[in-house]
């Protein structure tokens, strides 16, 4: 008898919370990021339309809530609806439907919806709607923090603890900027004199800020992204409502028309749908960074050190080629010493066994002696690695490289190694293998580069030799959205860079071990910030120093790599306190990150570094 009447219980309070009497938008959404009336029928929810879009139409509540937690704005999905030409902005409907939470993937948040629309009635015409505007001196989102779920900050590891689709945290709009996001779903909204914070991707998607208070910003007026600083107050700007297209030529800092459009959420990201496409009302000067300053001195008094991740750079792309050259010559101003990432074999991206990349690399050197007038002669070194085991894009076998100018410098008692023969220092200190894979085998390595170590001596025998440690580690490949469901958000590959960094980190050491006093440098593409955890214990075991730090590089201007909203640096210099004494100069060249997506040469801006190692 218990047991019928329990069920007897439950299939009643199921008939109950199946359907619900009229409910106000307000209601619907609740303070919460999940509707209390998820998966409920609702009637005679009455409201101003504020948009139309192809698959629906947007409401603004006729009784607006007092309570900053609570949007007045709702999301009506249904292309009948979208297309009924007798309900038009401006008009007061009342509507039944069911309401849902809907995502695309696993990974994003919800967006509370009412499907199944069913208008019963049209009760005005013609009703003004004046978007919300987002500025200083009203509505303004958090400039830090993303969630109250980010424990640790949203950059913190270990990470992916919680989901906000589980815990449903109250919102706290003036706190976090994805609840501020959230408290204004739905809701038709203007941003006055907005600014690109990044480029568009292939949609014409683009990522902007407006009259309110920033954090992170640098001189090109984008935001840096630091440690406790993910810049939540930037918003996404998608496709446009009218069917136009939003461009996909706008720069960081370019100045755009007001912005008016509806909140929403999708493919990951809070976003503004715009009613028509963004417009760039001006663009920043000068559009391309001055060349680096930073010129060798050709002598163990001023030495310069570069360093590019020159993206998939393979022989047979000659206007690849040929661009990469030209930044080397024009921009880096040929440093004595480059170190460069991602330089595929002789073939691309043909996966026939092919790993050597003496092609590739020779077609950048003679290309770089072209412009130079037979100025510059670059040599170069590097190590094959073992078929289809270093990542990247498939069959291109992608692997560090060093070009120098043997001119001014040259390997000291070169001796290279192969792919699977790890390097070791010997009493000296000296290097086994000159150059040499960092512990190859090493299961850390698994599809992703191997650092190559080498040493290196002037060509005149002047000065101390020089260790260089050149890594490219292991992606983000597999992160979630800073907007995303996990909090903190999932950082992809961040174990594999852990582990990288010990191994990376270990074998300094055992240079510094040898002589406290050596001159040691490490650098490349970390696929990490300087202040998350692989990267700062690899600091920190290794006893190197962050270059940008010694260099004393204001923190917003330490970014080579925009991503989403953020301009941020991937790329590193860490030197040994010896070689830290002698830093004359480090400079990041802007010669990607500053022009359109069209216009750049590789993802990453390269970086030029001066020491005196005499």
């Amino acid at each position: 008898m218990k047991t019928v009447t329990t069920l007897l219980r439950c299939f009643t309070a199921s008939l109950f919370v199946a359907s619900a009497s009229a409910q106000s938008i307000p209601q619907i959404n609740g303070d919460r990021f999940l509707s209390p009336f998820n998966g409920q029928n609702v009637t005679n929810v009455t409201g101003i339309v504020t948009a139309k879009g192809p698959d629906g139409i947007w409401l603004r509540s006729a009784k607006p809530s007092s309570d900053k937690r609570v949007s007045d704005g709702l999301y009506v999905y249904g292309s009948a609806l979208a297309g009924n030409t007798s309900i038009s902005v401006g008009d007061v409907i009342v509507v039944d439907g069911k309401v849902s939470e809907y995502r695309s993937s696993k990974d994003y948040l919800y967006m509370t919806e009412l499907g199944s629309p069913k208008v019963t009635a049209i009760l005005e015409h013609g009703k003004t709607v004046e978007p919300l505007v987002i500025s200083k001196g009203g509505l303004s989102p958090p400039t830090s923090q993303y969630s109250g779920l980010d424990e640790g900050g949203v950059f913190a590891v270990p990470n992916n603890q919680s989901l906000i689709s589980v815990e449903n945290p109250r919102l706290e709009p003036e706190l976090y900027g994805l609840d501020f996001w959230e408290s204004l779903m739905g809701e038709l909204v203007t941003i006055e004199n907005p600014r690109a914070v990044g480029r568009p991707n292939q949609y014409g998607d683009t990522w902007v800020v407006g009259e309110w208070n920033t954090t992170g910003d640098n001189d090109r007026t984008g935001l840096t992204v630091s440690a406790g600083d993910g810049n939540p107050e930037a918003i996404i700007i998608g496709s446009p409502l009218d069917g136009s297209d939003n461009p996909t030529d706008t720069k960081l800092g370019d100045h755009l028309e007001t912005i008016t459009g509806v909140v929403y959420q999708a493919f990951g990201f809070y976003r503004i749908l715009p009613l028509t496409n963004i417009s760039v009302i001006q663009s920043l000067s000068p559009e391309v960074p001055p060349p680096t300053s930073l010129v060798s001195d050709g002598a163990c008094a001023g030495i310069t050190v570069g360093d590019y991740n020159v993206e998939n750079f393979y022989a047979g792309d000659t206007a690849h080629v040929q661009a990469v050259a030209t930044h080397i010559v024009e921009y880096m101003k040929t440093p004595d010493l480059l170190a460069v990432q991602e330089i595929q074999d002789d073939n691309g991206e043909t996966d026939d066994g092919t790993v050597d990349a003496d092609g590739t690399l020779s077609a950048l050197t003679t290309a770089i002696q072209e412009l130079s007038n037979n100025s510059v002669a670059y040599n170069y070194t590097y190590i094959s690695p073992l078929n289809d085991e270093s990542g990247g894009a498939p069959g291109g076998n992608i692997r560090v490289a060093y070009l120098y100018r043997a001119d001014v410098i040259r390997l000291r008692n070169p001796n290279p190694g192969n792919a699977t023969e790890p390097n070791e220092v010997l009493p000296g200190p000296e290097l086994k293998y000159n150059p040499g894979y960092v512990d190859p085998l090493n299961a850390a390595w698994t599809d992703s580069r191997k650092p190559l170590a080498a040493a290196w001596e002037l060509a005149d025998g002047s000065g101390k030799a020089l260790f260089t440690i050149n890594v490219h580690w292991t992606s983000k490949g597999g992160s979630t959205s800073l907007h995303g469901d996990a909090r903190p958000p999932v950082n992809g590959g961040v174990e594999d860079r852990q582990a990288q960094a010990e191994v990376t980190a270990s074998f300094i050491s055992s240079i510094l071990s040898a002589d406290s006093s050596a001159y040691v440098v490490t650098l490349g593409d970390f696929n990490e910030f300087a202040f998350a955890a692989p990267v700062t214990a690899f600091a920190s075991r290794s006893g190197l120093s962050d270059l940008d730090a010694v260099a004393a590089i204001p923190p917003t201007e330490r970014y080579t790599y925009l991503y989403d909203m953020n301009s941020q640096e991937l790329d590193h210099v860490f030197v040994s306190p010896a070689l830290a004494e002698g830093v004359k100069g480090f400079e990041h060249v802007h010669v990607n990150t500053w022009v359109s997506y069209d216009d750049a040469t590789s993802d990453h801006d390269p970086s030029v570094a001066k020491f005196d190692i005499c």
